[in-house]
């Protein structure tokens, strides 16, 4: 199948490009910078400019696809508003899809986004399924909880740089999914027609709370964490601050996300009958445990190089003449 990644370039959306390109797709990513996803055209995608921002670039980014999955959202720290991209941006692009006549459209929203619609983020992607569902497009909606990849930023780099953590007071436990694993789904749907014209909540094998992903990576790391805890209404007068600065405003957007994962309900949800649906070995799944060791172990081993290479550096330094050999 001819598809159309767009926010490829992303945590997910290149997991996505690289299981769809290994399964024999012809993949297309639609892109703001080109100069920032060349790794996709390595990999075999073909790249084309476009912005959600914009929908006549979204016209041309349709031509000669058939899928269209959809990855993309702003990030805290763009300069760009979550509106902008996250809703209007994605009423453009459904707008666009249907209007070229798209076979299939894949969205990733948020598991539970029904749940809070004060928390700006988690109302637009709800607002967006119900757009999506109305279009009159063949879709299928993917709602994950969370990525593994977004828990070193948070846990292993500060252990290991001695660093503090910071874990939220009352947070619940969440089941994180890796990227690549949520990415099997994305691209299982093409070929499981059972799957059109529905929604799909995605959960790892186990609920992780802060305090037992921090106890995770001290025993992995043989390091001791640096808890800092941080109560839940600091993180709501923080919100509240941020709101005063335009610049701030994604910031605050994603501290309101702080309700979410406060809440006393365990953020997970039962997978076998998904796993069936979508022809996937459930077995396969990665777990945290797994993923953390890996990641561990390759940084560790990565350092000691670095040390060595170091020592060999000093000692060359201390003794410039070579030692002949006998």
């Amino acid at each position: 199948m001819n598809l159309l990644i767009v926010g490829a370039t992303g945590t997910l959306g290149r997991q996505i490009a690289r299981r769809a390109l290994d399964e024999g797709h012809e993949v297309t990513c639609l892109v703001r910078t080109p100069r920032a996803a060349t790794f996709l055209r390595e990999w075999g995608a073909s790249l084309i400019k476009a912005d959600l921002r914009d929908p006549e670039t979204l016209k041309l980014a349709m031509e000669g696809n058939s899928v269209v999955i959809d990855a993309s959202t702003v990030r805290a720290t763009d300069t760009i508003g979550i509106r902008e991209v996250d809703w209007d941006g994605k009423v453009a692009l459904i707008k666009a899809a249907k209007a070229a006549g798209i076979q299939r459209f894949i969205f990733f929203s948020i598991l539970g986004s029904e749940n809070y619609p004060n928390v700006p983020l988690m109302d637009i992607k709800q607002c967006t399924e119900l757009f999506l569902k109305e279009s009159g497009l063949n879709y299928t909606i993917l709602r994950p909880c969370g990525f593994f990849q977004g828990l070193i930023a948070q846990y292993a780099i500060p252990i290991l740089e001695n660093q503090p953590v910071w874990v939220m007071n009352e947070a619940t436990s969440t089941a994180y999914m890796d990227t690549q694993d949520i990415a099997k789904f994305a691209v299982s749907a093409l070929s499981h027609p059972e799957t059109e014209n529905k929604t799909f909540d995605l959960a790892g094998p186990k609920g992780w709370s802060p305090d037992q992903i921090v106890e995770l990576c001290e025993n992995i790391a043989n390091e001791k964490a640096k808890i800092t805890r941080m109560p839940i209404g600091l993180l709501r007068n923080g919100q509240k601050i941020a709101r005063f600065f335009q610049w701030s405003w994604n910031i605050a957007d994603r501290l309101a996300f702080s309700e979410v994962l406060t809440a006393q309900t365990p953020i997970s949800v039962p997978m076998a009958e998904t796993y069936k649906i979508f022809g996937i070995d459930e077995a396969e799944t990665a777990t945290l445990e797994a993923y953390m060791q890996e990641y561990f172990d390759r940084i560790l081993k990565k350092l000691k190089q670095i040390d060595y290479e170091k020592n060999q550096k000093q000692s060359r330094k201390r003794s410039p003449f070579k030692t002949p050999s006998s």
